[in-house]
């Protein structure tokens, strides 16, 4: 188990910070969100969310950072390291193969982000009705050629990236990307929020309709609270390996959720003012981006030229995610081996690119092909969303509370940083009891267990 030398870690604590928001900052944040919360209640669910946030993702993401840092080692060698001759290094691979499976069918999606954007910079995106553009993104998706070689060229900027390093690659990248990314959504705010009738959609996200938040929605919302932080899969184990000892762990976490929550907030404020300014329903589901937003920038001025801004940040946002789910595999593969890292990072990234080829040809080739009714794209998503990812939190949650002695975690967390005694015990109390409770729970949801509360 090599432990990182000094060309293996983050340059500075903004380079650890945006890079690990971007990881977070993906599709979740920017296109899943806003549909789910378009078709759970708005406000209602907004606020369910934050609250989730802060009380599971936080403990959990600085019960990840504390594994990481500790270490100085990559998933499966971080969890060898603290219980050797264990099994508790499945938690590292579950992980693993968990980014392995959500970027072969993660890097579809980017693939249509980048046919878009094409579209809309020749110009090719203009002038049609919400139905034409329905029925635009169903031909585009469903076209081989086009979605393959889209979802190509997404992997290969993936692995250019990854391949050059963490300072030379992820962090510089990054600190490149994640600014970008933040001014064309203030752009897209701003715009938004000038057009007659926008305060319908301010009202939307940012009041509270209880009446329409059910146990259902609840339970989404306690999902999307771990997995829009990228947690459960030690992709956060990973990219705080590469942490030194002068970095505060608590205060990057919550500089991480923070990120991410004003980025939910923009996504909403970009999304919903335009869309209830003309008239229309936010309750459209995935095909809110690609369907209904062409729509409302079609009838904005300059809407074409905000429409590519919106697309250039969805692109970036995903290439951000991307970057961390690779790295994990490079990580684990590599070993901090600068020569290997190249080869490894051209080889896994293929290798995924192939195993994603049926998720890109389930809208098309493939799309009769379903088992339980759903898609081969279905199945991936549902598989890492609804249990490997919970099933990694639950392991990771349990590790950290049962298997590193207190006295280590608490002087973990107090290298670079001045907690109290009382924050770490409400810390560690979250983490060994809420936490694995509230995993259970979207458990026993996602088996069907909990049916009766709906």
């Amino acid at each position: 188990m090599s432990q990182l030398s000094q060309h293996e870690q983050w340059a500075s604590k903004i380079g650890f910070i945006l890079a690990a928001a971007g990881s977070a900052i993906g599709l979740g944040a920017i296109w899943k969100f806003p549909y789910v919360a378009g078709t759970s209640g708005g406000g209602a669910f907004f606020l369910v969310f934050l609250i989730f946030t802060l009380l599971l993702g936080y403990p959990l993401l600085i019960g990840e950072f504390v594994i990481g840092r500790h270490t100085q080692s990559d998933a499966i060698s971080a969890y060898q390291k603290l219980a050797p001759q264990t099994l508790w290094h499945v938690t590292g691979l579950i992980g693993m193969i968990a980014c392995f499976i959500i970027l072969s069918f993660y890097s579809v999606v980017g693939g249509w982000i980048i046919l878009y954007l094409f579209r809309a910079i020749s110009g090719g995106l203009g002038g049609l009705s919400q139905t034409q553009y329905g029925e635009l993104f169903g031909e585009i998706i469903s076209d081989p050629f086009q979605t393959l070689s889209a979802q190509f060229i997404f992997m290969l900027l993936t692995i250019i990236v990854v391949g050059r390093g963490i300072q030379q690659g992820i962090e510089k990248a990054s600190k490149l990307m994640m600014p970008i990314l933040f001014l064309l959504f203030l752009l897209l705010v701003l715009r938004s929020m000038t057009l007659d009738g926008a305060i319908e959609g301010l009202k939307f996200l940012f009041i509270p309709d209880f009446s329409k938040l059910t146990s259902e929605t609840v339970l989404y919302a306690l999902g999307q609270a771990f997995f829009t932080l990228s947690l459960g899969v030690s992709v956060m184990v990973t990219y705080s390996s590469y942490l030194n000892k002068e970095q505060s762990l608590p205060k990057s976490a919550i500089s991480i959720i923070a990120m991410n929550a004003f980025v939910v907030v923009l996504a909403g404020l970009a999304i919903f003012p335009a869309i209830f300014a003309f008239g229309m329903e936010p309750n459209a589901g995935p095909t809110l981006v690609f369907a209904v937003l062409p729509v409302v920038f079609n009838q904005i001025p300059f809407g074409s030229l905000f429409f590519i801004a919106f697309l250039i940040l969805f692109l970036f946002a995903a290439l951000t995610s991307a970057f961390s789910m690779i790295e994990i595999i490079v990580a684990s593969v590599a070993k901090n081996d600068a020569k290997k890292r190249q080869s490894a990072t051209w080889l896994i990234g293929i290798f995924i690119f192939i195993v994603g080829i049926p998720s890109c040809l389930s809208f098309g080739v493939l799309a009769d092909f379903k088992v339980f009714n759903r898609t081969i794209f279905d199945i991936a998503d549902f598989t890492v969303s609804n249990v490997l990812m919970p099933l990694g939190a639950l392991l990771i949650s349990l590790f950290v509370s049962l298997k590193i002695a207190k006295d280590t975690l608490f002087a973990e967390l107090r290298q670079g940083a001045t907690i109290s005694k009382l924050f770490f015990d409400i810390w560690f109390f979250l983490i060994r009891y809420v936490v694995p409770i509230s995993i259970l729970i979207v458990f026993l949801d996602v088996l069907g267990l909990l049916d009766f509360l709906k």
